[in-house]
């Protein structure tokens, strides 16, 4: 890459890490406050990362944003 102008380098990092790229597909779920573990555990196993919990539409539930990979 030397003498490669920065155009030309930004491009063939590009190039290189969109080949080798993760694609994810996401799910929303409902969390109930009592069996919050439980729910999380479930998804968990069947593939799932959790990436974050808001709050829900009210005091008694959670909403969780969740992850995994796409299979091809």
């Amino acid at each position: 890459m030397l003498g490669s102008s920065l155009g030309e380098r930004i491009h063939q990092r590009w190039a290189l890490g969109s080949a080798c790229m993760t694609t994810w597909e996401y799910a929303t779920v409902p969390l109930l406050v009592h069996a919050t573990k439980q729910i999380l555990d479930n998804w968990g196993d069947d593939g799932w990362e959790l990436v974050s919990v808001v709050p829900g539409p009210n005091s008694e539930q959670l909403v969780a944003y969740m992850k995994r990979p796409k299979s091809s």
